[in-house]
């Protein structure tokens, strides 16, 4: 199998094991030197509405996440916003 497909695999996995929600789709990939660098989109229980009681709306965020060449995860985070998601969006 690719290699790019276990990235695609493991980032996935990571992320339903690692937060809460619903969906993920891995929008990026790409290896610079000896590390993974991915971005993905990822639906989520809006965490305000939650709060006040009132019912659940899913949000879209995005993640960046980064593994090594052993599929270990180096780092990950929430990004603000990710250019060209909506780029095909009419």
């Amino acid at each position: 199998m690719s290699k790019i497909i276990d990235v695609k695999k493991s980032v996935v996995k990571f992320l339903k094991e690692n937060i809460n929600c619903y969906e993920v789709t891995v929008v990026k990939i790409e290896k610079v030197q000896e590390i993974w660098s991915s971005v993905a989109e990822v639906y989520e229980d809006d965490s305000f509405l939650k709060s006040m009681n009132l019912p659940p709306k899913k949000i879209r965020l995005f993640y960046s996440v980064k593994m090594d060449n052993k599929l270990e995860v180096t780092s990950f985070e929430r990004l603000n916003s990710f250019e060209g998601a909506d780029s095909g969006s009419q």
